[in-house]
């Protein structure tokens, strides 16, 4: 997890710290008052935050062609391969990509350029010499912060965290440089994972790149960004009540929640333990899947690309439909949109059937209990010795768990437990995959959130109550902003819903969609 201090030696590229600033000024033989020394640290240390933030590659550059980072992790992967193109010049690509984009998208709490760089150029010169790391080896990636990277804060967006240093990377983060993979940078989160927009956090809200006026959803929202602006094909946030999919679905892209214990949390920042999931968001299932297999360490013969690109003709599928379809809060567009989804599949082959669930708001209340509980357990210290590190929203949501007592909470867990059972007897023993909505309507406006906190409605938490996995992805447009579905299977069934949500792809053009450029 995350230091609280570092030496001047651990301080990341661009972070100044007093000790070393004070360090530099005795080698020069100067010596400041106590009243010039603060003045002087302020301005060296703003020269250099700013400097690290300064883009390595510029969009003029002849090597940083932007378009290469539209290329597929697939077709990147090849072209490494056949040597038409090296990891140097893709990353440089992105890099200018991000610096042309991000300052309208906000995405980026920090960009590691250096970094990345030298990675590229590792990559480069393993591959060169015959070693292939995988499917990821000199792809760019990066990573919601909440998840450590070694000598880089991870701020979960937070005031208190700003300069909370982690001393190791997370297990997932190692499992991706050791697979060759390009960490390019950290992506913005709703603070500590909770609830947002907000604007009296560490950093401005990302925005969503179909329309700078409406939210990205949360809370992996600026790895969602990073995916629907064009800046990045893979990138890993966290899922512990729909954090992957509601984004997902308000920007257009895919969230891939694995498996409840698939992916290992050590080194990522707690939100609640029996909930909280680490996963791909991606700019298709493809994508998703390869990125899963590297994270969760999966051999090939369980990895989650193994059914990609074979029919769906004969998988029985559930159409879970009363979650949504007479809900008050539902937009008209997302049922008419469902509905259609279900017709493509259908015509893929699959055989469906409609299903009764059981009773939405129940496992809704009985899910929010359990996340509020346990959040509130690792927050309830720090929240009554410095209220002042937290944004207003962010305090009021983790503080509702207070409220809840032991008999509640061991009573939610357990509704929770008959709710799994339920879907692994009734739904799961009878067929390979079971749809439903994602979220209830397109992305709302970012003036409803100003003053107070606004619940978005989605159909997510259950899933994570449950344990089971879930795939988000596109499955059409109202008025310009994206809809999205999930996909859910069984235990460790990530493999037959890549697949499904693959063939879907391949049927439709709504993941191939992209928003139009920002104004630059």
């Amino acid at each position: 997890m995350a230091a609280t201090t570092a030496s001047a030696e651990e301080q990341p590229e661009g972070t100044l710290s007093r000790a070393a600033f004070e360090a530099r000024l005795s080698a020069q033989g100067l010596s400041l008052k106590p009243d010039e020394i603060d003045r002087v640290y302020a301005l060296a240390s703003w020269l250099s935050t700013g400097i690290a933030d300064l883009p390595e590659a510029l969009p003029g550059d002849a090597d940083a062609d932007e378009r290469l980072a539209d290329l597929s992790i697939t077709e990147a992967g090849r072209r490494l391969r056949d040597g038409s193109l090296t990891s140097l010049q893709l990353v440089r690509g992105v890099l200018a990509r991000i610096a042309a984009r991000d300052p309208v998208y906000l995405a980026f709490y920090r960009v590691l350029a250096g970094r990345a760089l030298d990675a590229a150029r590792l990559a480069d010169a393993e591959l060169a010499a015959g070693k292939d790391r995988g499917p990821l080896h000199g792809i760019p990636i990066g990573l919601k912060d909440l998840i450590d990277v070694a000598d880089v804060p991870t701020t979960a967006g937070s005031m208190g965290r700003a300069d909370n240093l982690a001393v190791d990377n997370a297990v997932v983060t190692q499992r991706l440089i050791d697979g060759g993979a390009i960490i390019i940078g950290k992506l913005a989160t709703y603070e500590w994972g909770t609830v947002g927009p907000s604007y009296d956090t560490l950093f401005p809200p990302a925005r969503n790149p179909w329309s700078l006026e409406h939210i990205t959803g949360g809370s992996s929202s600026g790895s969602a960004v990073a995916l629907a602006g064009g800046m990045l094909r893979t990138t890993l946030g966290t899922d512990t009540g729909g954090s992957l999919r509601g984004p997902a679905s308000y920007c257009g892209v895919v969230g891939l929640k694995p498996s409840f214990g698939l992916v290992p949390t050590e080194g990522v920042l707690p939100m609640a333990a029996s909930l909280d999931c680490i996963g791909p968001m991606s700019a298709t299932s493809a994508e998703a899947a390869l990125t899963l297999d590297v994270i969760a360490g999966l051999s090939s013969d369980a990895s989650a690309t193994r059914h990609l690109g074979q029919p769906i003709r004969g998988l029985r599928i559930a159409y879970g439909r009363n979650w949504f379809a007479q809900d008050p809060q539902v937009h008209p567009a997302v049922v008419a949109a469902m509905d259609e989804a279900i017709s493509v599949l259908s015509l893929l082959g699959a055989m469906i059937e409609r299903v009764e669930l059981p009773d939405y708001s129940s496992i809704e209340i009985a899910a929010a209990a359990v996340l509020h509980y346990e959040n509130f357990a690792v927050h309830a210290q720090e929240l009554a010795a410095h209220r002042e590190h937290y944004g207003r929203k962010t305090f009021e949501s983790i503080t509702a768990g207070a409220a809840i007592t032991p008999d509640e909470y061991d009573r939610a867990r357990r509704a929770g437990a008959t709710f799994r059972e339920a879907l692994d007897r009734d739904i799961f023993g009878r067929f390979d995959a079971l749809v439903t909505v994602d979220t209830l309507t397109p992305a709302l406006p970012v003036s409803l959130f100003g003053k107070g906190s606004v619940w978005t409605p989605m159909r997510t938490i259950g899933f994570n109550i449950s344990g089971h996995p879930v795939l988000a992805l596109p499955m059409g447009f109202h008025d310009g902003l994206p809809l999205g579905l999930q996909i859910v299977g069984p235990h460790f069934g990530e493999a037959r819903l890549c697949q499904i949500g693959d063939a879907f792809e391949r049927a439709t053009d709504h993941a191939a969609q992209r928003p139009p450029q920002p104004p630059r």
